[in-house]
């Protein structure tokens, strides 16, 4: 900063902390993430700071996914993405983790890439666990058949064995970086594959409910192990690191993500200069993440990859996956995918995305993010190197271990709404239409083998409140009867509007339709007829404080409020479950002995609320 900044920054605190007035700053204006970054309100102009700029400068690679599991049908949709403005495929063949239950096969990979032009057209691979040789076998030999020379065509293998080993739980016959490692590179750059042949995969973290610096740092200690592998199999460290492909999750959190791929390429030139290795460019792919994807409302996933694709842009991705909208819902039909790539096709030739290199570089708040996510990162990685690295770790159960952690943190801040997912946790449309896929995604059969130690898991993070919906949704059907519950509402509309507005958002995530009278409740003979021709068996009081402290008028109960009165009203006409909307203060006991059996409010576990109050309403739960 020059003098003149540091006056500047200097009156603006001085400013603020004026219209503060004594508060305290951090807490009025740093906000935090997920990830524990502190966010400022304010940040100077980076100068200086390390550029992160594609392998290739120019547009990135729009990929699409071929995963139908019938060849004819697999070939049909890749060609439709070629010729709407896809310029790469990953074949995900059945049984690889991406396929989610479907997937092609790889002995009718000549039928699924039939006019296919594999000069123009770039190949990612993805196999079952430790299973790459028939894909790649079979891919080798079609290109041969067709005359074209392997050398020259853009493969990326996808082999990724200490991916497998987490996904897994397994450990394979061999250590996964020892001396197999060294032959599959010397037997596939023998064949003419002059791609990368090992990918360091961070979507198997990510999923299991890492933070992006988990994520950074799995990422590199996979890639790491690689390089040291090939090094003891007698590659240089050179051919080595041009073998190493990466992976990253692009999420809806646009500045985290923007972040997390400029920090990848800082942190593995760290690793290149610890070795001795002068900076290369290195490939990083991007894909959105399925762990944001929902069942519900699924077309606000439209939404969160469209963020999450522009994310990877800036942040210098030199290939971007865009998951279809119906991806949850099971296997996309031509539209979904459609929709999918000109999510990209948008960005980088109507928003001009791809023009500008490495955007956010000397902006004070990205470089700040990008500089946090290198130093968790890079602290993370020397735990596992000290640990003996990934594979050691995975072994023991430590990295599942802290993965863990971080999954049950977000999983609380869902469940507290204090992670809003739109159409699942907040704003939920109990009349959507069901929107169909192809197929409806399968139940994916888990390993009839015992693992050698704990896999990493898939989960999304909506799973917990779409089964409250699930189970909502079974009941009326078994029963032919309604979920639902009356919100009571106290007073006039301005005291009752927000917390009826709230109380129907909470209740209906978990599946429960709200009922409200449509009129002013002003006795307690409107409010027990009201209920009755509601239909529900459950209530919720609705209003301000204020009004629910006022006294009531005949009351049977000396001394009762408003609210306790409308408690005991509701209780007494047949209300098996009663909530009280607001926090009940020092009137909690009182509250309690006129019937009021629960009470919602910012903050509350609405995960834990809700399995209590299915169990209330009658519906059948299975608790842990």
């Amino acid at each position: 900063m020059t003098g003149n900044d540091e006056m500047s920054a200097a009156a603006w605190r001085a400013r603020v902390d004026k219209v503060l007035k004594g508060a305290d700053f951090d807490r009025a204006l740093v906000s935090r993430t997920v990830e524990g970054v502190d966010i400022l309100p304010l940040y100077s102009k980076a100068i200086g700071a390390a550029r992160a700029v594609r392998a290739q400068p120019g547009r990135w690679t729009v990929t699409q996914r071929v995963d139908h599991p019938d060849a004819a049908s697999a070939n049909a949709l890749a060609k439709a993405d070629l010729e709407g403005g896809a310029s790469a495929l990953t074949l995900a063949f059945a049984g690889s983790a991406g396929a989610r239950g479907f997937g092609v096969a790889a002995d009718r990979l000549g039928d699924v890439l039939e006019g296919v032009a594999f000069d123009v057209v770039s190949l990612s691979l993805e196999h079952p666990p430790f299973a790459y040789e028939g894909a790649i076998d079979a891919l080798s030999d079609l290109a041969t058949r067709r005359g074209y020379d392997i050398g020259r065509l853009l493969i990326d293998c996808g082999v990724d064995p200490i991916g497998d080993m987490a996904r897994t739980g397994t450990k394979p016959a061999g250590a996964p970086v020892g001396p197999a490692l060294g032959e599959v590179l010397r037997q596939l750059r023998g064949r003419g594959f002059a791609s990368p042949v090992f990918r360091a995969d961070g979507r198997i973290h990510h999923e299991a409910g890492s933070s992006d610096a988990q994520e950074l740092a799995g990422v590199l200690a996979s890639a790491l192990s690689y390089l040291r592998g090939l090094e003891a199999s007698g590659f240089s460290l050179e051919e080595a690191s041009g073998a190493i492909s990466f992976l990253l999750v692009a999420d809806a959190d646009e500045f985290m993500t923007v972040a997390k791929f400029r920090a990848l390429r800082r942190l593995w030139r760290e690793v290149e200069a610890a070795c001795g290795l002068g900076a290369s460019p290195i490939q990083i792919a991007a894909e959105t993440a399925w762990r944001m994807t929902t069942r519900r409302d699924p077309w606000v996933n439209l939404l969160r990859a469209t963020t999450a694709a522009f994310s990877a842009a800036i942040g210098g991705a030199d290939a971007i996956t865009v998951l279809p909208f119906t991806a949850p819902l099971g296997l996309a039909d031509a539209f979904a995918r459609r929709m999918a790539r000109n999510t990209q096709i948008v960005l980088s030739e109507e928003s001009n995305l791809w023009r500008v290199a490495d955007p956010a570089a000397g902006a004070g708040g990205f470089e700040a993010l990008t500089n946090a996510l290198v130093e968790q990162a890079w602290s993370l990685l020397q735990t596992i190197e000290r640990a003996g690295g990934l594979p050691s770790m995975l072994e023991s159960g430590a990295w599942q271990a802290a993965i863990a952690e971080k999954r049950k943190e977000r999983a609380q801040l869902i469940s507290r709404r204090k992670l809003p997912l739109t159409g699942t946790t907040e704003f939920p449309n109990l009349a959507e239409q069901p929107v169909e896929p192809l197929m409806p995604a399968p139940a994916v059969p888990g390993s009839a083998a015992e693992p050698d130690f704990p896999p990493l898991g898939s989960f999304r993070l909506a799973e917990p409140v779409e089964r409250l919906r699930d189970r909502a949704e079974d009941f009326e059907k078994a029963t032919q009867h309604p979920v639902a519950i009356f919100l009571a509402t106290l007073g006039e509309p301005p005291a009752f509007t927000a917390r009826e507005g709230f109380a129907r958002g909470l209740f209906e995530a978990g599946g429960v339709r709200a009922v409200v009278a449509g009129e002013v409740i002003n006795s307690p003979q409107a409010l027990a007829a009201a209920f009755r021709a509601s239909g529900a068996k459950s209530a919720c009081l609705c209003s301000s404080d204020a009004t629910y402290a006022l006294p009531a008028g005949d009351a049977t109960h000396v001394g009762d409020t408003l609210a306790e009165q409308a408690a005991r009203t509701l209780k007494n006409t047949g209300c098996v479950f009663l909530a009280l909307a607001g926090r009940p203060g020092d009137r909690e006991a009182a509250y309690r002995e006129a019937g009021v059996d629960a009470f919602i409010y910012a903050g509350l576990d609405v995960v834990a609320f809700l399995n209590d109050a299915h169990a209330c309403m009658g519906l059948p739960i299975e608790r842990d």
